[in-house]
């Protein structure tokens, strides 16, 4: 079936792994405590912060909750509250022009094209909403987030449970069965293959080395670029 929306992943789908690993993450890491000594009182801030102490057993020095989230980036943990703190931080990154976000070179073409055809296209990621239009903003391929026409994080629930995508198709309007998720991770095409929605298994050879075929590609159809993907 002729999919009429896109949704897609970002980190080892549109963007190198290492980009964000390499630079976002550490980044983030080192900003932390001063961040949150400068900015812990801004309502924003302190929000995910008080989650932040709550999870970890209650009142404490901001400058525990720094140490903890510091923790959580070298574990890679997907926690709602550590993915706002980093997009705000990332935030004044992107606007001093520390870096600009990675883009695999075929990525920015393909959705110009789906744009101009009508496809809509939106956005599922464990990054927030803001560092998700951020990402799209300040990209290297230019301002690509007047292409998206949504937006959505963990606020909807994880990215390996079905029942998240079920509330992503609630939201865009349009049967599961007519929207095409793109993902590098075999776990969440799963989840959205249970909720209804083809899939596209993105088999980028810069992230992984080995190709993930028959088996390891789990039933899902494998391209290693967008320009693969036939619609």
């Amino acid at each position: 079936m002729q999919p009429r929306v896109i949704l897609t992943d970002i980190e080892g789908t549109t963007s190198s792994i290492s980009f964000v690993k390499n630079v976002l993450f550490p980044y983030a890491r080192k900003a932390l405590p001063a961040f949150v000594a400068e900015h812990g009182q801004q309502p924003e801030v302190r929000r995910w912060l008080d989650a932040v102490a709550t999870e970890i057993g209650g009142a404490c020095q901001d400058s525990l909750v720094a140490e903890t989230l510091q923790g959580w980036i070298d574990q890679d943990r997907k926690h709602t509250a550590l993915k706002a703190l980093q997009g705000l931080i990332w935030d004044e990154g992107y606007r001093r022009g520390d870096y600009t976000a990675h883009f695999y070179p075929e990525v920015a073409p393909v959705l110009k094209g789906w744009h101009a055809s009508g496809l809509p296209l939106y956005v599922y990621s464990s990054g927030s909403v803001p560092a998700q239009k951020l990402f799209f903003g300040f990209s290297d391929a230019g301002d690509l987030s007047p292409l998206v026409s949504g937006w959505f994080d963990t606020e909807v629930g994880g990215k390996r449970e079905a029942d998240s995508y079920r509330r992503i198709v609630q939201a865009i309007g349009v049967p599961a069965g007519e929207i095409l998720f793109l993902s590098d991770v075999v776990e969440e095409l799963d989840a959205a293959r249970e909720a209804g929605l083809q899939t596209r298994l993105i088999d980028r050879l810069d992230d992984y080395p080995l190709p993930r075929t028959g088996q390891a590609a789990n039933g899902h159809e494998r391209v290693e670029n967008f320009q693969q993907i036939q619609l």
